[in-house]
């Protein structure tokens, strides 16, 4: 792809250009190692020492930073500069990587009762099932499975090797990356003199509109209720959402997280890189899960809760917890019979 004026870029973005208009961008990159080609970005103020001796042909920069990024060249002053640099990339990734061009691969296999939108791309070795239904514009990669009943929303994305159980359901503008699988029985089990016996998951999973799944995550289907991802939900990659679990609107989790069954997660929450939110259990909306914590009791008002804590058996792991929970309050005590003994 070849360069492109910081003008080009403003038509398309907004903001105020201090500099030359002309100025040719071949690349986006951070501050440290740019050159004369790159846009970068500013928003966090720790980085502030690094503007000054910065190569990069522009800086996007919030207002506090005008002066300091034009004394060293041209520069884009934003309200939001993390924002704006967010934007930047989607404009970018549009020139770079094209979409599909609308089409059926010869060798995808389309049940004739399933729905195709117009200006559809399916890719090779792709399944759609009987029933299945795929929106305007929707994207289906390569190997994927759409199964019977299925819905893909208009302008919905499913990367390569992506499964979409029977009857499950993916909203519009979605993006789902490879080796994702939705709708997948959840883990249910009766027990019957010493072995198990299946529990038919009869729901199915919903998901709403501008939803985005990281790479080979797994979102079980409801053993009765649906299981449900409602609007805006970002999913990091190999995340584990079980079976009847509700998700609320635009909450995010990190890599290698996992909810277990019929955990309700609030809106506007996010959680942390490997943390865990035991079944049955719900989150408030505003709830922020730090990284590895394991949420082992409903949190019903919103803000930050964090955890970690050394495995043990069962009986002293309870006594133990049992007694930290009280370590501020014992602490006190012991500063007050101190005091009374100075």
């Amino acid at each position: 792809m070849g360069a492109v004026s910081l003008a080009d870029v403003i038509a398309a973005l907004g903001g105020d250009l201090h500099g030359a208009s002309e100025t040719q961008i071949t690349r986006i990159g951070p501050l440290e190692g740019a050159d004369a080609g790159t846009l970068s970005f500013l928003s966090n103020p720790r980085y502030q020492a690094q503007l000054a001796g910065s190569t990069a042909a522009c800086v996007i920069v919030a207002p506090a930073f005008a002066e300091a990024a034009a004394a060293r060249g041209a520069a884009i002053v934003t309200p939001d500069p993390y924002l704006y640099f967010a934007r930047l990339t989607q404009w970018w990734a549009a020139r770079v990587r094209p979409r599909p061009v609308a089409g059926i691969h010869a060798s995808a296999v389309i049940d004739p009762s399933a729905v195709i939108g117009t200006g559809v791309s399916i890719g090779a070795l792709a399944v759609i099932e009987a029933g299945a239904h795929v929106g305007d514009d929707a994207q289906i990669g390569p190997h994927c499975v759409v199964e019977r009943n299925a819905r893909v929303g208009a302008g919905s994305r499913l990367s390569a090797h992506v499964t979409l159980g029977f009857d499950c359901q993916i909203g519009e503008r979605c993006i789902v990356h490879p080796g994702v699988v939705i709708g997948a029985d959840g883990f249910g089990f009766a027990p019957n003199q010493g072995q198990w016996e299946k529990i038919e998951q009869l729901g199915a999973v919903r998901i709403g509109n501008d939803v985005e799944i990281g790479a080979n995550t797994c979102i079980d289907r409801g053993a009765l209720e649906d299981t449900v991802l409602e609007d805006g939900v970002k999913l990091d990659n190999l995340i584990q959402i079980g079976h009847n679990v509700h998700v609320g609107a635009h909450t995010a989790m990190a890599g290698c997280a996992g909810v277990a069954g019929s955990a309700r997660i609030g809106a506007h929450c996010t959680v942390g890189g490997g943390a865990i939110v035991l079944g049955h259990l719900s989150l408030a909306d505003h709830v922020h899960v730090s990284a590895a914590t394991v949420v082992s009791r409903s949190i019903k008002q919103p803000g930050q809760y964090s955890g970690v804590f050394p495995f043990d058996d069962n009986a002293s792991w309870e006594k133990n917890a049992a007694t930290l929970r009280q370590l501020h309050t014992l602490r006190e005590r012991l500063r007050a019979l101190e005091k009374r003994g100075a």
